[in-house]
């Protein structure tokens, strides 16, 4: 049976926005990694582990994989802390 991990990426740490963040991805797991003798790469006879499909909301992602009959792991993501700076906070000591 395949099975996928459902997730939303996280913001490249070169960007400074958070575009491209809001949509979720549905990744299958590799099945049989197998290290290439020749150039000591991972490959893999699945081809299942080379598709990313994204979909705009975690319940289209997961009624796609219900209808597929995936077996599927969310990942939900985590909640960022904001700090609240103020160049003035420098000077108050």
């Amino acid at each position: 049976m395949k099975k996928a991990k459902i997730y939303i990426p996280n913001k490249s740490p070169m960007q400074s926005g958070y575009g491209k963040t809001d949509k979720w991805i549905l990744v299958f797991e590799t099945n049989n990694p197998t290290n290439n003798p020749l150039m000591g790469w991972e490959s893999s006879n699945d081809t299942y582990s080379e598709l990313k499909l994204e979909f705009s909301s975690k319940e289209l992602a997961i009624n796609y994989a219900k209808k597929i009959k995936i077996d599927y792991e969310i990942i939900e993501p985590r909640k960022r802390k904001t700090v609240i700076k103020s160049y003035a906070d420098n000077f108050l000591k």
